[in-house]
């Protein structure tokens, strides 16, 4: 049996497809020069914050990114669940928006994969044990300089949280299906600093989830599912 009938007659029926798509789609194969510019033609084919606000990619061109990596995290549960965050009030950057976890690729870390599951420890206690780790996802080239890999992972449903109020203010779950539905996948657009920019939002009840989280979402659901 192969690795990936093995990992698939593991986790709910509900999950199958997702998980075998994920090993079809989907690569472990580190991404190279995480930190090296991009040109403004060549930024035209990355994904990031820039598709949505055009003005922002001659802002992001030629200049160097800083390696992130988050955790789209897909909870095993038989209705299966996305695990996000809302972000701590008092951070520098994107306070008290709906987030993933991860952060910045340290030293010490051996891959983005490492990276995301260290900072979904320190964040919000999901020990690694818990998590298996499917494929990254194209690099997301955020606003504010960061050029992030998702790592898409598998989250057993028994695991038990931890949060750390520096970093986050609340750790919680979204239905799959609704994240992955089209119909979901809305276009909003608001003005910063006298511009109007545009980006994607999936509000969910009182959860407003948008921007670079939104984008990443939107982004697993073309390389699996479109």
């Amino acid at each position: 049996m192969n690795r990936s009938a093995e990992i698939t007659a593991e986790v709910p029926v509900s999950l199958r497809y997702f998980v075998t798509r994920a090993h079809e789609r989907l690569s472990l194969r580190v991404p190279g020069n995480l930190d090296a510019p991009a040109s403004l033609d060549e930024l035209m084919h990355l994904q990031g914050d820039h598709q949505m606000a055009k003005d922002m990619a001659e802002i992001l061109a030629d200049k160097p990114f800083r390696p992130a990596a988050v955790l789209i995290a897909v909870v095993a549960r038989e209705t299966p669940t996305f695990l996000l965050t809302q972000r701590a009030e008092k951070l520098s950057t994107h306070s008290g928006q709906v987030a993933v976890p991860g952060g910045r690729i340290d030293p010490g870390d051996t891959d983005p994969a490492d990276a995301a599951m260290r900072e979904a420890m320190e964040e919000i206690g999901l020990a690694r044990e818990y998590i298996m780790p499917l494929g990254y996802l194209d690099s997301y080239l955020s606003g504010t300089g960061f050029r992030i890999v998702p790592t898409v992972a598998l989250v057993r449903a028994d695991f038990t949280l931890k949060i750390n109020p520096a970093e986050v203010t609340d750790a919680f779950e979204v239905p799959f299906d609704f994240l992955m539905s089209p119909d979901n996948h809305q276009r909003h657009s608001r003005e910063w600093k006298g511009i109007l920019r545009n980006y994607y939002a999936m509000p969910y009840g009182e959860r407003y989830i948008w921007g670079a989280t939104a984008g990443m979402i939107k982004n697993l659901h073309e390389r699996l599912f479109a």
